[in-house]
């Protein structure tokens, strides 16, 4: 669900989505809207960057389970609002099972909202307590390729897979250097996905709702940073979608 600000005109809409991971001692983070400036720096003597983030992907569905944090920033009409959750994944069976906490309309702390919990499965997003008028105790099925963003945004959290496999159309990639997330060692990468691209390379399970997206968002362009550690697995990935009137293209 994207917390629209409403006040009239049409306006753009910027959103922020990040995602951390932890799987055996794999480190978490949240994310915002700017990150810390670097000077692009030659990459350690290793496969070119763009490789090695494709690659990425490929080890997180070796890694199987993980934990993982998630915040969505959205920037509408001078308004931010953040949306943050916290659960578990399986990149083995593309399903999890995430609590997301929401601000109120105006922006500040929950605002008491009681917790949204979303299910994720291949296709498919299943809500509790999504609020709308929806009994608390119920569960509310969508299907995620029927979404105009493919859930990349509207269910308030993307799928960890969907966010990860966005990388396999990367297109420009520079080496930002050598950090540390939780103790451990990563390195930072900043460039721009292709959305059409990483639909046509997404695995079987993640392809039908990213296809979607493709309809959804005024650009293909997709700038992303992405934290990878010294075994190949994506450590932490912060992306930023952006469309017009405040939703993806055929949502009002």
């Amino acid at each position: 669900m994207v917390v629209q600000d409403r006040r009239g005109g049409a306006v753009a809409a910027a959103v922020v989505c990040g995602t951390g991971l932890m799987a055996g001692l794999l480190a978490t983070a949240g994310c915002s809207p700017n990150g810390a400036a670097a000077d692009d720096q030659v990459a350690p003597a290793r496969a070119p960057a763009a490789a090695e983030l494709r690659r990425s992907v490929e080890a997180l569905l070796r890694a199987g389970t993980a934990r993982v944090r998630t915040a969505m920033e959205t920037v509408s009409g001078g308004t931010l609002v953040a949306i943050r959750g916290a659960g578990g994944y399986d990149f083995a069976t593309a399903s999890g099972q995430l609590r997301l906490v929401l601000p109120d309309l105006k922006g500040k702390p929950s605002g008491g909202n009681q917790p949204i919990t979303e299910v994720l499965a291949p296709g498919a997003l299943f809500m509790k307590n999504r609020g709308a008028g929806v009994p608390a105790d119920k569960w509310v099925r969508v299907d995620t390729a029927t979404l105009p963003d493919g859930n990349l945004v509207t269910g308030g959290a993307t799928d960890p897979l969907a966010a990860a496999e966005l990388l396999r159309g990367v297109r420009e990639v520079t080496f930002q250097g050598q950090e540390r997330w939780g103790g451990v060692p990563v390195r930072h990468y900043r460039g721009t996905t292709d959305l059409a691209a990483a639909a046509g390379r997404a695995s079987a399970r993640t392809r039908p709702a990213l296809v979607a997206a493709e309809k959804g968002f005024t650009t293909m362009v997709v700038p992303f940073d992405a934290y990878v550690d010294d075994a190949g697995r994506l450590r932490k990935l912060r992306q930023r979608f952006r469309f017009a009137n405040g939703v993806p293209a055929g949502r009002r």
